[in-house]
Order: C-alpha cells, then sequence, then structure tokens
C-alpha cells in the first residue's frame, strides 16, 4: 500500500518541484513504483517529465472534478516504476469548481485511494501558495516533505506554512507528519548559505535529511529537455545528491517500518 507524500512550500522558486521530480526519478530507478501527482497549476512536473499540459485528455483536473476511473489519469513516463498524474491548463480553475464540491477538502483522498495498492509511494507536487489544492493535498497525504532553499527570504514564510500542516492535523488529517526538510541550491562557498543551514538545522533538527542538494545548472536544465536530471547529466553532482537523497529517504523509511 502506496505511502503519500506531499512536497510543499508556499514560497515559490525553493527547488519543490525540482526536488520532487527527482527524488521521484531517482527511488523509481531504485526499483520502487511511484506515482507522481502534480497538482501544481503551473504543471512544471508535467513538462518537467517531457508532456505538455495543453492536449492532454486525461489530467488531475480529471480526477478532482469528473466521475473519470483514477486509473485512466495516469500516465507512463520515460523511467520504468514511475508513472504520472499531470497537470493541465484546467487545473487553473479546478479550486473554484471545488468550492462546489461535498467534502471538498477530501476530494482527491477519496480519488486516490484505488490506486495506492498498485503503488510503494505517491508523491504530491503541491502549489506554492496554500489554497484548496494544497489543503487536498496535504488532507490526502500520510506526510509531507518541505524544501527550503538556502537564503535568507527562504525562512520567512515558514511559520505560516506549519500553522496550516497544524490546521489540517486538528481539523481534516491527524496523522500528517512532516516526513523531513530537504535544502536546496546550497552554496558551500557562500558564508550565508551556511549561516541559513545552521538556522535551519536549529528550527527543524532531526526532521532535516543530511543530503544537502547543491546549486547545479544540470538540475536546471533538465526540465528544458523533459527528463530528470539523472537522465540528463548521471555524472554531474545534482543527479548524485538527489540519489543520495533516495537512498537516506529509503534508511528513514525502514527505521519507520
Amino acid at each position: 500500500m502506496a505511502k503519500i507524500i506531499s512536497f510543499s512550500n508556499q514560497k515559490g522558486g525553493v527547488g519543490k518541484t525540482s526536488t520532487c521530480v527527482n527524488l521521484c526519478a531517482a527511488l523509481a530507478l531504485k526499483g520502487k513504483r511511484v506515482l507522481l501527482i502534480d497538482i501544481d497549476p503551473q504543471g512544471n512536473a508535467t513538462t518537467g517529465l517531457g508532456f505538455s499540459k495543453s492536449g492532454l485528455s486525461n489530467s488531475v483536473y480529471n480526477l478532482l472534478i469528473d466521475d473519470i476511473n483514477p486509473t485512466e489519469t495516469v500516465h507512463t513516463t520515460k523511467i520504468e516504476n514511475l508513472y504520472l498524474i499531470p497537470a493541465s491548463i484546467d487545473l487553473a480553475g479546478a479550486e473554484v469548481e471545488l468550492v462546489y464540491v461535498k467534502n471538498r477538502e477530501k476530494r482527491l483522498k477519496e480519488r486516490v485511494e484505488s490506486l495506492m495498492p498498485l503503488y510503494d509511494y505517491i508523491m504530491i507536487d503541491c502549489p506554492p501558495s496554500l489554497g484548496l489544492l494544497t489543503i487536498n493535498a496535504l488532507t490526502a497525504s500520510n506526510s509531507v516533505i518541505i524544501p527550503i532553499q538556502s537564503e535568507y527570504y527562504a525562512l520567512e514564510g515558514l511559520s505560516q506554512l506549519m500553522n496550516t500542516i497544524k490546521l489540517v492535523v486538528q481539523h481534516l488529517n491527524p496523522t500528517l507528519k512532516i516526513d523531513g526538510v530537504v535544502v536546496t541550491m546550497y552554496d558551500g562557498r557562500a558564508l550565508i548559505s551556511k549561516q541559513i543551514l545552521a538556522e535551519i538545522n536549529k528550527f527543524f533538527g532531526k526532521k532535516m535529511f543530511t543530503t544537502v542538494i547543491p546549486r547545479n545548472i544540470r538540475v536546471s536544465e533538465a526540465p528544458s529537455h523533459g527528463v530528470p536530471v539523472m537522465l540528463h547529466d548521471p555524472r554531474c553532482t545534482g543527479a548524485k545528491a538527489y540519489l543520495s537523497l533516495a537512498e537516506e529517504f529509503l534508511l528513514r523509511e525502514e527505521k519507520n517500518n
């Protein structure tokens, strides 16, 4: 039965989607069956895996709004064991349409239940906001992974995200936990990066993944080629870092089970 994990941070540009896509790919390369759900209207995870947001017949919009069989929204990717429910251009309107749906905060949870036996992990790439789509993702999830950029402004707004998670736990999903925090775009030469890393460590303690994702041009280039960084340049520091993160993630999973 799949564990469902949301990747969330309401601040944009922190490497959230890159971390979601590349961790999913790394886990799939290690033999885990992984489903990535792109619930971000920007659709960056979708294009990052080589799909177009326009012209998709079955997407996460159809999963949320229509009575389509959930399996019909699942697409195969270029990586064995990695599957995608893509975002489409219609998803921007889904938040408004969900307002009129009964149990609107639990719509995604209800729709993915039948998919859970098919995968080891279901990973959800959330929007960089704390609206109804993100609430749906957090309500459906067992846990959250928070990517944080090692820059000063990345620390701002964390309290808002933590408060949202707390409210979801109180009212919608009492078992939701923070799985871990990933520091991204780290520049070991910059003093500020080291200072921010220390501050994040103080705040999250053991929740921090020891693997740090470095600032790496290959990670930035990979989405334009429609592939994860491991396929774009498997020898680069970014690819090695995400493979290391996957190993650390799986070790944590073994300890917790």
